[in-house]
């Protein structure tokens, strides 16, 4: 038996029913862009996020696109952001003519660290995008009222903590705009490519509904230039069949990393930290050790999935040379760069293949002592 990073086929089994109905009301209707569903599931994931607009999009990475792009940020501005995270973090900064200016990571839950905001002092500085990462959030507060004091907006960067909150707070609730990703290795994932922005801002969300078709509020009359990233009714009908399970599979990812802690915690490993006030919903499950590389050759022979998230900190990537980082310059994201493996966690996982997780590595730290 293997142990692989997900296993939707036996999630579909539990909502099959439910899913082709829905899939079926869009086949007969014929409408697949946008439409009721769309719309059903933006009232939903707003309710879930406790505000009042949902935006559904293509995906995650114009999530964040449109979002900075409704704020108006472009050529002359800057955004901070976080150096460890997936590329479209930076990308959506850099795709509009933006600068990113990146703050190191916390080490011990690869956030980004609100100590060092105060080194920021470049005048051009419009928003601030911090990452959930690993569906823990940030320290939203500290950020939060740095960003105030300055006129600066929030983007959260939500990807990986639909469900996850902070001191009772949901994510999607703490910044002017906020973008989730329904990619399908999502904790709340679709068929595919698929996005949300929620916010309070009755305006805000007005212009990123026009952003996302173009630019237009009405077919063919064209206000600005937008862009084509309208949430499918079909993936708005997969979303809305698994939502009412979010809640259930994301305590289920709970139970089983304070399992793993059970486990591990002899090994000479550190574990992830979730911090006071914080409902971490485990996106991934993110050990460290300086012995990483040889860890995850040990588990890929026996069949056990890991991964790296991510092997090349943001502000290293080739592509991003011309902003002006070099090695050293942030040794808290390098570090961790070099020591992250995410272990298989998802509510299928299971006792047998959980227990097989547990042997290995338990293995492979215990032969080495011998």
């Amino acid at each position: 038996m293997k142990v692989p990073p997900l296993d939707l086929k036996a999630q579909f089994e539990g909502i099959r029913e439910d899913v082709q109905q829905r899939v079926e009301e869009v086949f007969q209707s014929q409408g697949f862009i946008l439409g009721p569903l769309a719309q059903e599931l933006e009232t939903q994931i707003a309710a879930l996020c406790e505000v009042k607009h949902g935006i559904g999009v293509a995906s995650g990475s114009d999530a964040l696109l449109l979002s900075l792009m409704a704020l108006g940020i472009g050529e002359g501005d800057a955004v901070i952001t976080t150096p460890f995270s997936f590329f479209s973090t930076v990308s959506a900064i850099t795709r509009l003519g933006a600068e990113a200016i990146f703050v190191d990571i916390d080490p011990v839950t690869c956030n980004l660290n609100p100590d060092l905001l105060n080194n920021i002092t470049q005048p051009n500085v419009r928003a601030i995008l911090p990452v959930h990462l690993y569906g823990q959030l940030a320290n939203m507060e500290d950020i939060n009222r740095w960003a105030w004091e300055r006129d600066i907006d929030v983007v959260e960067d939500a990807a990986q903590a639909i469900g996850a909150s902070r001191n009772g707070r949901p994510a999607g609730n703490w910044g002017t705009l906020s973008a989730f990703s329904f990619y399908p290795t999502k904790n709340l994932g679709g068929a595919g490519d698929g996005g949300m922005i929620v916010t309070d801002d009755d305006d805000l969300a007005e212009k990123l509904r026009s952003l996302r078709d173009h630019g237009a509020r009405q077919r063919y009359y064209h206000d600005e230039v937008g862009i084509n990233s309208r949430l499918d009714a079909l993936q708005a009908a997969v979303l809305l069949s698994k939502l009412p399970h979010l809640e259930s599979w994301n305590q289920k990812r709970r139970e089983i990393a304070d399992q793993y802690r059970e486990a591990l915690q002899d090994l000479p490993i550190e574990l992830p930290v979730e911090e006071e006030g914080n409902h971490h919903i485990y996106h991934q499950f993110v050990i460290r050790t300086d012995r990483r590389d040889e860890l995850k050759a040990f588990l890929d022979e026996k069949g056990i999935f890991s991964a790296i998230f991510y092997p090349v900190p943001l502000h290293l990537q080739n592509c991003f040379e011309f902003l002006g980082y070099h090695e050293g310059d942030l040794l808290e994201a390098e570090k961790a760069v070099k020591e992250v493996l995410a272990l298989p966690i998802f509510p299928e996982l299971g006792e047998e293949r959980f227990g097989m997780v547990v042997d290995a590595v338990r293995e492979f730290f215990l032969e080495s002592r011998s």
